[in-house]
């Protein structure tokens, strides 16, 4: 497990492609995290760690980003809505988590039964200031 506290989205961006550089897909990278918090500042991050060059964004009302770029796919999930297994059937999920891509899906917490094992869980947290957040990482294992 690792902890980092950053002040900033730039900062959280800057933990989060250092971390992209340890990643070998396919993995699941699972977010967990209220409002706010910047889990897609971290997938921003995550892509510009691995290479890619695009402009990310919160995949709210789309469900799924896809980014691709120097050899690899970054899927950029948001799990907001999903209430059902068929919710997320509908997603394309199972079919991406076969497919070779690296995951990044914001709202794990409403499909916490549906994470495979090894699943690398990012919490992203309030810290004591305005701007602060608290970063823990733990290896799927």
């Amino acid at each position: 497990m690792k902890t980092f506290v950053t002040n900033s989205a730039a900062e959280t961006e800057a933990v989060a492609a250092q971390f992209a550089k340890t990643l070998r897909a396919p993995v699941v990278v699972a977010f967990f995290g209220g409002l706010g918090m910047g889990k897609t500042a971290f997938t921003r991050g995550l892509a510009q760690g691995l290479g890619i060059d695009a402009e990310v964004s919160s995949p709210t009302f789309a469900l799924v980003h896809r980014y691709e770029g120097n050899g690899v796919t970054l899927c950029h999930y948001d799990m907001y809505r999903v209430e059902t297994w068929e919710d997320l059937y509908t997603t394309g999920f199972f079919d991406d988590l076969d497919s070779g891509c690296i995951l990044a899906v914001e709202w794990s917490e409403n499909i916490e039964n549906a994470l495979p094992d090894h699943t690398i869980r990012v919490t992203i947290a309030p810290g004591k200031a305005e701007n602060q957040r608290i970063i823990t990482i733990r290896n799927g294992e």
